[in-house]
């Protein structure tokens, strides 16, 4: 059993698992009305009020587990039936409030929602008037009014999300970029991915376990920071019926060459890898469009590889990672990755099939170079970029500009369209640390970058031009 950081992950995990097996045994049709009872098998609850809504709750987070509403283009899905606990939010006067006789507060709100008791002489809000300004919490000198967002709101960097007239949450999909915040950060498991799990395991049974047809796994790179024993895992994937797993770290060394001639071409770029970062520039840096890389993810870069050397090969790519479930909606990626699975449901299969870790053989994993490894951390691919810029005998000196997390992505962005910055490429990615900190990892403990270092010199090809060599 995986160690998950919170029930909610743990709960998340054991549907997967259920739908997987059932799946895989061909039952799921006549086990489906039977999970929600096997997940609480009651009388009493142990999650909410009663087990009647806690089997309803499971029964909606089955339906993603099949891949969710259809008609709704995000990947990301709120379960209303399940966020209900949270307050409001919004501003909220502190015991703080000393009922001064300034009533700066009062001035400085456009809508007149300040009013004082009569007793008391402090500040309360009238939430009817209110909108959520924040000028009064500015206007106070006792720092007594202060936001209380829900955790889904803080999470999300782009304010994607607010508060539905069922008061449940609701995601603006205009400015979603599929960071998968929300999904970790929500206390009640409300907010939940899309899964193509049932899909997969239908392909690979449908292949025959790969006889009919190769089934291919394209792992992340991230994947070491998350089992002790790489070679198992590696094993564990092909007893699930998979044909071969390769790195998706080969796509990374191909993207890094390819990348960094592209750079010198241009003079200023920015990284491609990560889809949350495209995706943020699109929605709010639309000049800086034409200035993202043309280079594909190192994903879809070996998946096209794949597809163009074996058209009837399936390939699924497992990593930590939200947003590649939406990059494989994009006409350009598409048709070379089928599809997306988390570690979370990657750990819910070996599960599913009874898959003992310990006791399997180690399989090498030996696609690609050091510097296609570590994409995995921030500030990896930089490091690869300025590496290929050597390989390739060039003089153009990289000047890297490297923000992970949704906070920092801003900052360099406005320095790039302002024309006044002093680097020529930037490094994106959506999660802090880079994808070893992905919302999807099976626990969410600060990982060490070194532990990526340490798996990239592991690496038996030398220099990137070695790694992608099989490709050429």
């Amino acid at each position: 059993m995986p160690k998950f950081d919170t029930d909610v992950q743990e709960l998340k995990y054991r549907v997967l698992k259920e739908v997987a097996r059932a799946a895989y045994d061909g039952t799921l049709l006549e086990e489906y009305n039977e999970i929600p009872k096997k997940i609480s098998p009651g009388p009493d609850s142990n999650m909410r009020c009663c087990i009647y809504k806690e089997r309803a709750i499971v029964a909606d987070r089955i339906k993603l587990a099949l891949g969710g509403n259809k008609s709704n283009p995000n990947v990301v899905e709120v379960i209303s039936i399940a966020c209900d606990e949270c307050p409001l939010g919004g501003y909220e006067v502190l015991d703080r409030c000393r009922g001064c006789l300034a009533h700066r507060c009062k001035k400085a709100c456009p809508r007149d929602a300040i009013i004082f008791d009569e007793r008391t002489r402090r500040a309360i809000i009238d939430k009817t008037k209110c909108v959520n300004c924040g000028l009064c919490a500015k206007a106070c000198q006792y720092n007594a009014i202060q936001n209380f967002l829900r955790p889904c709101e803080q999470a999300c960097k782009v304010k994607a999300i607010s508060v539905g007239e069922d008061f449940a949450a609701k995601i603006n999909d205009e400015k979603c970029v599929q960071c998968g915040a929300c999904v970790y950060q929500c206390p009640f498991g409300a907010i939940m991915d899309k899964s193509s799990i049932v899909d997969v395991i239908n392909d690979i049974k449908d292949s025959d376990f790969s006889k009919k047809y190769p089934v291919y796994a394209i792992v992340a790179p991230a994947i070491s920071a998350q089992y002790e024993s790489l070679g198992k895992i590696i094993t564990a994937i092909k007893r699930l019926g998979f044909h071969n797993v390769i790195e998706a770290a080969l796509g990374a060394d191909l993207v890094a060459y390819n990348e960094a001639k592209e750079l010198e071409e241009k003079g200023f770029l920015t990284s491609s890898c990560c889809p949350t970062f495209v995706a943020y520039i699109k929605k709010n840096f639309p000049k800086l469009i034409p200035n993202i890389s043309h280079n594909p993810s190192p994903m879809a870069a070996l998946a096209k590889w794949i597809k163009e050397n074996e058209p009837t090969a399936k390939v699924v790519f497992i990593g930590p990672c939200v947003s590649k479930k939406m990059e494989i909606k994009q006409e350009s990626v598409k048709p070379y990755v089928d599809y997306v699975l988390t570690f979370e449901e990657l750990q819910a299969l070996i599960d599913a099939r009874n898959i003992d870790l310990e006791s399997l053989e180690e399989s090498p994993l030996d696609n690609a170079s050091y510097f296609g490894r570590i994409f995995a951390r921030v500030g990896g691919l930089s490091d690869a970029v300025v590496q290929a810029l050597k390989e390739q005998e060039s003089t153009f000196e990289a000047k890297s500009y490297v923000c992970d997390g949704i906070e920092n992505f801003r900052l360099a962005l406005l320095k790039a369209q302002s024309g006044k910055a002093d680097f020529n490429f930037i490094e994106g990615m959506g999660c802090i640390g880079g994808c070893i900190g992905g919302p999807c990892c099976l626990n969410h403990e600060v990982k060490d970058k070194t532990q990526v270092d340490k798996y990239g010199k592991m690496s038996k090809e030398q220099t990137i031009k070695d790694s992608i060599r099989i490709l050429q």
